[in-house]
């Protein structure tokens, strides 16, 4: 595949794992461009999710989501694609912001043949466009590229290779890639730690263009604070009661049919947060460390599981999982 060039726009992706993020300062970096993580397998959401995506639009980024895929069967992947989709929804839908919905395919946790994982690739991909109006994107990893057969060449290839002398392989269904992830350990103002670096086949001005079509509203709503646009550009939005042209939207009534008071909203509200604080903690995705393990594990016995990630695990499963793999104890 090509090279990178002087000149191609910068950008990164970023999932809770960045913590608390200044928008602005990585904007004043140079970086142009995110791909934010939204959602895992069927019923995962980024606790991060809509203040990022906040965040990065307020700033005058353009941006993106991808969903770390986990399907084994047509059904499981026609329904994450729904649950990303639904997430989507909750910051105005794909159509909202500048770049499209992305499937992060990366690993084969139901140890499938190359011809089931372009199926269940597929599946997830038409039905992403099918809820979403927007052709997705493909991320995978360097090597796990060449599973993929030529039938998905048409989708746009986000890959990873961490390299600063190989390019990305040629693959049977891409001689290009459009994005390029070329770092895990990237430095960036306004983000504590490493992230992950990426960049974009020419200009800011030609990825505008590039998806301007597929994405056609580039001023979405910001559903967690109706009252404060997310693009300053754009002060209001007629069409969307949730933008700031309609500062006093209408709680959503729970099941009784009656609105929730202020006291029961703001008590929801506290609920809700302690839940996904503590749900976070046990949903951690599956660190780079412990993939090989895992994988080991998952194909130990594909026909019976030994455990379910679906949902994501914690930190000291991941870490027990690899002594166990280190140990040999996967090997049939």
């Amino acid at each position: 595949m090509q090279n990178r060039t002087p000149g191609n726009t910068q950008g990164i992706d970023v999932s809770r794992y960045q913590g608390n993020i200044d928008w602005a300062k990585v904007k004043a970096s140079g970086m142009t461009f995110v791909f934010i993580k939204a959602t895992e397998g069927r019923t995962y959401i980024d606790p991060n999710f809509q203040k990022n995506v906040n965040g990065a639009l307020t700033a005058g980024m353009m941006v993106g989501t991808y969903h770390f895929f986990r399907g084994t069967t047509v059904e499981i992947a026609r329904a994450e694609a729904a649950h990303y989709a639904n997430t989507l929804n909750q910051i105005g839908g794909a159509k909202a912001l500048q770049l499209p919905p992305v499937m992060d395919y990366e690993n084969n946790p139901g140890n499938l043949s190359k011809a089931q994982m372009n199926t269940v690739a597929k599946a997830f991909l038409t039905e992403i466009q099918r809820l979403t109006g927007v052709k997705p994107i493909i991320y995978t990893g360097n090597s796990f590229a060449s599973n993929f057969d030529a039938s998905l060449g048409s989708y746009d290839l986000w890959v990873a290779r961490y390299s600063t002398t190989r390019v990305p392989d040629a693959q049977p269904a891409w001689k290009r890639w459009t994005f390029w992830q070329y770092t895990d350990s990237g430095k960036v103002n306004g983000i504590s730690g490493n992230v992950d670096m990426n960049e974009f086949e020419g200009t800011a001005a030609q990825l505008r263009a590039r998806y301007a079509g597929a994405t056609p509203n580039p001023n979405p709503t910001n559903p967690t604070n109706p009252t404060e646009p997310t693009n300053p550009t754009n002060p209001g939005n007629p069409s969307n009661p949730t933008t700031p042209s309609n500062p006093n939207p209408p709680t959503v009534p729970p099941k009784g049919g009656e609105p929730m008071t202020a006291e029961e909203k703001a008590a929801f509200d506290a609920l809700k947060a302690q839940v996904d604080r503590l749900q976070a903690r046990q949903q951690m995705e599956v660190p780079v460390w412990a993939k090989a393990a895992v994988e080991a594990a998952l194909a130990y016995d594909s026909k019976n599981p030994l455990f379910s990630i679906d949902n994501g695990a914690s930190y000291d499963f991941y870490r027990f999982i690899t002594v166990m793999h280190r140990r040999g104890l996967f090997r049939k």
